[in-house]
């Protein structure tokens, strides 16, 4: 996500350094593109106001002007800035004797059922016994949906069909946690409009009746300023504590990520990041505002690894990669490891200054070729892949045919590979750089 953001913030921060020590002309032209830039991106007009107020009153002070690198002074302000409207890291409140009680609410279609399961998973991760509730009774397959979720996930549904009326289904819910020591409920209530009395009403009964610690706001962060408005409207009726901004990894602008905190006054506790059950990442403010402006977010991609990834396994790798004793095969193995982390467009985006050195490599491309080289991988022999050198021309079109690739391609893949085990061996005996991407350029 950001990606038009990111680039455009950089290129003007790069014209920034270039010009050596800044007068005030320069920083308020390039507050003027950076403007520009947060109004393309779908950032509400008084939340870019606010913010470029406070990066000039900073940036055209002492604290740049006598600066010896006054352009990295200015990022830094941006930074610091950008975090204080993202606000404060928040988490789910889950103080008190159980059970918790967490509602989900939401336009239809802003992707409350998934986030449910979502959530229910990283909870039950954390130690939480979780009990999903399937509350949204006027969408077709709704329930269902949610107990199949349930089911591959191994977290118990409570529903009650589609003629039991939502409040009841909820607070007979948070009845059967307390009976059945279940420590978080959460109800997935149906998608409304925010203008609908009715409606609304019946979302006010279930948290008359449930008391829920968490009121969370579904939202698509897609539709840009229409989510800060229904954040608004959502927050007035039923005081929201939390928002959860969904479908974020398909979003290249970005604006309601940024503004929802400043005009809803309500923290953003979690981005959908994927249609996966584990798709679902805590927001930090720091970590988002380092992403948006190119800085990469290693303590994130940190984590997924240790989560995701075979810490016994990637240290046996390591010392083989560094005597260059990989081959095809460990290299496969690494391949599907990756994969577990998601997306690699998305964790490349995490890397610092990566962004600057890719702005011709689409994350689409970069996708697809990690398929084409697995493909490549995957239709040779186990024999091929322990010792690629046996690899003659008609294996390679053998290789070709039943990757649907060319022979071009599987050339260029054994060729990189070559010079990967050399570079990896030149380090290990401390020689060089090297690295596995060169795979993928």
């Amino acid at each position: 996500m950001f990606e038009n953001l990111t680039g455009k913030l950089q290129g003007i921060f790069d014209r920034l350094a270039r010009r050596g020590k800044l007068t005030e002309d320069d920083v308020n032209a390039g507050l003027r593109e950076v403007r520009l830039a947060l109004l393309e991106a779908d950032v509400n007009y008084k939340v870019v106001k606010d913010f470029i107020a406070r990066v000039k009153e900073r940036a055209i002070g002492a604290e740049v002007m006598r600066s010896l690198t006054p352009a990295q002074q200015v990022i830094k302000i941006v930074h610091e800035e950008l975090m204080a409207t993202l606000g404060d890291p928040s988490k789910v409140d889950l103080s008190g004797p159980p059970p918790h009680v967490i509602m989900l609410v939401g336009l239809q279609g802003s992707g409350k059922t998934t986030t449910a399961a979502k959530l229910a998973l990283r909870l039950r991760k954390s130690g939480q016994r979780p009990l999903l509730v399937a509350a949204d009774t006027y969408r077709p397959a709704a329930i269902t949906q949610l107990e199949v979720l349930g089911h591959q996930l191994d977290i118990p549904v409570h529903s009650e069909g589609a003629k039991v009326p939502p409040p009841t289904i909820c607070a007979n819910a948070v009845k059967r946690a307390e009976a059945s020591a279940y420590s978080v409920v959460i109800m997935d209530t149906a998608g409304r409009l925010h203008i609908d009395d009715e409606m609304m009403g019946e979302l006010e009964r279930i948290k008359q009746l449930t008391r829920p610690q968490e009121v969370l706001l579904v939202a698509d962060a897609m539709t840009g300023q229409d989510a800060v408005r229904v954040a608004s409207d959502f927050h007035r009726r039923v005081g929201l504590t939390g928002l959860i901004l969904t479908k974020v990894d398909g979003d290249a602008r970005g604006g309601a990520a940024i503004s929802i905190r400043a005009v809803t006054g309500v923290p953003i506790k979690f981005l959908g990041v994927g249609e996966k059950t584990d798709a679902l990442e805590p927001f930090y403010p720091d970590r988002l505002a380092s992403r948006i402006l190119g800085m990469g977010d290693v303590l994130s991609l940190i984590e997924k690894a240790q989560t995701e990834m075979d810490q016994t396994q990637a240290m046996a790798m390591g010392q083989k990669l560094l005597k260059g004793e990989f081959n095809l095969e460990d290299f496969l193995a690494q391949l599907q490891q990756i994969k577990k982390l998601g997306p690699l467009s998305q964790l490349l985006e995490m890397i610092p200054g990566y962004a600057k050195i890719s702005k011709d490599v689409s994350p689409e491309l970069t996708d697809q070729q990690m398929k084409r080289v697995e493909a490549i991988i995957n239709s040779m022999t186990r024999e091929e892949r322990l010792n690629p050198r046996i690899i003659n021309a008609s294996r390679k079109r053998r290789i070709a045919r039943g990757s649907g690739t060319t022979v071009q391609e599987v050339n260029m893949l054994l060729s990189q590979f070559r010079q990967t085990q050399r570079m990896m061996k030149r380090l290990g005996q401390g020689r060089g750089p090297g690295g596995l991407m060169s795979l993928f350029r």
